[in-house]
């Protein structure tokens, strides 16, 4: 029974964040298109400022759903569901208390900086191979590779928040890359890397582990 209501909360944890993605994708393809065909850029400064504050007020209300997925989606490898679901309401109270007392964009650096620090401490008992994290799947390189893909995802949300400071902006943007790109490598080709370790170390492991 725990288990069935853990794969339940998992799967409407994962619809949510691929729907939110959809429609955030759908709104930069139409305002893109938009922009193009309606001359956007052809317009005063004045009226092409107002034309990106309205998408941005329209595109917000995501892009705050993405980050408060993204403050669930990391603490569930390491919290039950039950202690999970308060870690969830706290860090909500703590995000709109900040936002409404310091400003939307503190509040949602500050949940997004949350998440980073416990990504951060997952990638770390993931490369130590603590059995204390909860993945779907098995296998040393699997939760490795996962754990730098949400690692990446994460950065790259924050680098938005970023990219007027250049310096930081490229070492946000190098890091997730590198994060997302062997995060993806070791997901995808788990089983190679598996042969490829043992080649180079000469030792034998058992399902990747």
């Amino acid at each position: 029974m725990v288990m069935k209501k853990k794969a339940s909360f998992d799967f409407y944890l994962i619809l949510s964040t691929v729907a939110v993605l959809f429609i955030i994708s759908v709104i930069c393809v139409y305002g893109m298109f938009y922009f193009k065909l309606a001359q956007i850029h052809h317009l005063p400064p004045a009226d092409k400022m107002a034309y990106m504050k309205s998408m941005n007020a329209v595109i917000a209300p995501f892009i705050i759903a993405l980050i408060l997925l993204l403050g669930i989606c990391v603490p569930k490898r390491l919290l039950p569901t039950i202690w999970l679901n308060r870690f969830a309401v706290a860090l909500s109270l703590l995000g709109v208390g900040l936002s409404i007392g310091l400003g939307i964009k503190t509040g949602l650096v500050f949940v997004l900086v949350a998440s980073l620090g416990l990504q951060l401490l997952v990638l770390g008992l993931a490369v130590a191979g603590s059995k204390r994290l909860h993945f779907e799947k098995s296998g040393y390189w699997m939760r490795v590779g996962s754990s730098l893909i949400h690692l990446g995802i994460i950065l790259f949300v924050l680098d938005v928040f970023f990219y007027k400071m250049p310096r930081l902006h490229l070492l946000l943007f190098w890091v997730t890359t590198g994060a997302t790109v062997f995060g993806m490598l070791f997901c995808f080709y788990s089983d190679s890397v598996v042969r490829l370790v043992r080649r180079v170390t000469g030792k034998a492991t058992v399902n990747g582990d």
